[in-house]
């Protein structure tokens, strides 16, 4: 069946472009690209502690069997659900079936007609998605320039009585890995009675000591309005959580779409998360989880050889991990890439429009597996890639 034309013409211009996307396959390259952070996806004790739990738990069905409204709330619900508010400090969690769903269902229910949304430019495509389904105006700020976003609250904060002010941002940017400045954030936000809410889907596991986040690292988990904790990075699994208060937790049970109208997650992936989420508590009853620690080093390592190399002002700066080099153009970063990829190195290209045209670039998630041999060769082969471009 032929593809309508105007489908047709939008595939053309991508190849056009060479920004044509493709589903990739399993290779045995070094990885430097997925979000298994902490290498929990390939656990195999995690593995068996699920299976244990599923055991524990007389859970012997493979599927949720329908919402968790109609028949699909199995008891590991409210298991996962306290782990996780538990171990993030909050009044109570949500589980929604990915970070995609959590940020639409919250961002088209949440804020209401004749409300505000101020967002960081660079949000995620999951936020700005659900910005599109909200009934409320929203208006993008300068990527984490406190002056524009106080220009702009102040200037929102008059316009209505009755209006809500929300103020949106992530606390790792996925496509840059840096960080905003939460505690002025959330100081404007109380000048101003916002609500602020961030998406710590590449914090989680990741910063902070026991890997609670950026928020609780600073002390903030009382005052913000709402956190999305996502399972898909460095939990290892799938899913995610909004971390709020009670009340916001019955409204989005009766308000938010993608809660209401999908399917729940199966057993085992509760079990799974249930799993990671009692290995990072105990650990953090002593010391941090072992993975962490490791990742942490690894986050050392890396930044400290773009020093050595003197290739660190082509990074955006950044103590996350991911870590973004610059690389205009999509056949520039394309080659790049697939120079590395030679080398047994999967670094993948971020191409427009994910970013911004000019702005394309090679994308380095850092594990806690990483040795420092692989980092220094990895980096090492970059470093001649960028001399021989330059001369």
């Amino acid at each position: 069946m032929k593809l309508p034309n105007k489908l047709q013409k939008k595939i053309e211009q991508r190849i056009k472009n060479n920004t044509l996307r493709s589903l990739g396959e399993s290779n045995s390259l070094f990885d430097f690209s997925s979000n298994d952070y902490l290498g929990f996806s390939k656990n195999s004790s995690l593995l068996d502690k699920a299976s244990e739990i599923l055991r524990k738990n007389n859970i012997q069905h493979q599927g949720a069997t329908g919402s968790r409204l109609l028949s699909g709330n199995h008891k590991l619900y409210t298991l996962a659900e306290s782990a996780v508010a538990s171990f993030h400090e909050s009044e109570t969690a949500l589980i929604f079936n990915s970070g995609y769903d959590a940020n639409i269902g919250f961002f088209q229910s949440v804020p209401q007609r004749g409300d505000v949304i101020l967002y960081d430019e660079y949000i995620h495509a999951s936020i700005r998605d659900g910005l599109t389904m909200s009934h409320a105006k929203s208006y993008k700020f300068i990527h984490n320039d406190l002056g524009d976003l106080e220009k702009k609250i102040a200037n929102y904060a008059l316009e209505e009585t009755g209006q809500e002010i929300y103020v949106v941002t992530e606390s790792v940017f996925s496509m840059d890995g840096d960080t905003p400045d939460l505690l002025a954030m959330q100081t404007l936000c109380d000048t101003y009675n916002a609500h602020l809410v961030v998406d710590e889907a590449h914090a989680t596991g990741v910063i902070g000591r026991y890997g609670q986040g950026l928020v609780q690292q600073l002390g903030l988990e009382k005052k913000v309005f709402a956190r999305i904790v996502t399972f898909g990075k460095a939990i290892g699994v799938h899913g995610a959580a909004i971390l709020c208060n009670e009340k916001l937790r019955e409204y989005l049970i009766n308000f938010a779409r993608s809660f209401i109208y999908t399917t729940a997650l199966p057993p085992h992936t509760l079990a799974t998360i249930l799993a990671v989420y009692d290995e990072l508590s105990f650990e953090a009853k002593n010391e941090p989880h072992s993975a962490i620690t490791k990742l942490q080093n690894t986050i050392g390592v890396f930044t400290k050889q773009l020093e050595t190399l003197k290739i660190k002002d082509h990074f955006i700066p950044s103590y996350s991990a991911i870590h973004c080099m610059i690389v205009p153009g999509s056949s520039q970063v394309s080659t790049l890439s697939r120079k590395l990829k030679q080398h047994g190195y999967n670094v993948k290209p971020i191409l427009a429009p994910t970013v911004p045209e000019g702005q394309e670039r090679l994308r380095f998630c850092l594990h806690s597996e990483m040795t420092e041999e692989k980092i220094k060769s990895v980096l090492s082969l970059l470093e001649s890639f960028i001399h021989e471009s330059i001369t």
